[in-house]
């Protein structure tokens, strides 16, 4: 089963064999589903360089969640694509990436939130939506609360580091129609943020669809 909050609410597609799930997500609208293993989640950015912020949980305990620590320090890098796997707090595999199109996403980043809005751009951006809304809102779904928010992927989102450890956000590497592809190392559950930042050029200062396909082991 798939989600989507705010509204306009995500438009799902179910092939003649039901084993694969399309959802349309909007521009800054959540979404969550719970992938088997074996199962296949790729996310494929519509219009190029938006950001999408994701969890992922064990879905039969959800106190085993991703780890950016563990996860960067198994592969020695910060940044994910093809053949990383995305480590638990536990240190078990919950999801490996099996293709990926654009090139490396970002671990280090963060989700936007409203107080990380003012902070860096004014107190005039207070009540614009941000992903620890939409990660608080669609998680709630899931009995998740604020603690179970840990640090985040940012898939396609551009953000360099330099030697000196400064960080910048920065215009992005994607393009139209870019995918990626991870397989469930087990049952998971994955939060979603179709991130709705309008202040940095994370996406593009224009946020845009994408989507979600969920390709069942068999298919």
């Amino acid at each position: 089963m798939t989600t989507a909050h705010p509204a306009p609410a995500a438009r799902s597609e179910h092939t003649d064999e039901s084993e694969r799930k399309v959802t349309v997500v909007p521009a800054r609208a959540a979404w969550s589903a719970v992938v088997p293993a074996g199962d296949l989640l790729t996310i494929t950015d519509l219009h190029g360089n938006q950001a999408v912020d994701f969890l992922v949980y064990d879905a039969h305990d959800t106190t085993v969640r991703y780890s950016a620590p563990d996860t960067i320090h198994a592969q020695g890098n910060i940044f994910l694509t093809t053949g990383s796997v995305l480590l638990s707090n536990e240190h078990t595999p919950l999801m490996t990436v099996v293709e990926d199109t654009c090139g490396r996403h970002d671990t280090v980043g963060g989700a936007c939130s409203k107080e990380s809005n003012s902070l860096r751009y004014g107190h005039h951006t207070w009540s614009q939506h941000a992903c620890v809304d939409n990660f608080l809102a669609e998680g709630a779904r899931h009995g998740l609360g604020k603690r179970d928010l840990v640090s985040n992927i940012n898939w396609y989102m551009n953000v360099p580091v330099e030697k000196d450890g400064t960080l910048g956000i920065v215009d992005g590497i994607s393009a139209p129609g870019l995918r990626v592809t991870l397989r469930a190392e087990a049952d998971v559950l994955v939060l979603v943020s179709n991130c709705p930042q309008i202040n940095n050029p994370c996406n593009g200062f224009e946020p845009t669809a994408v989507e979600m396909t969920i390709t069942g082991a068999a298919a």
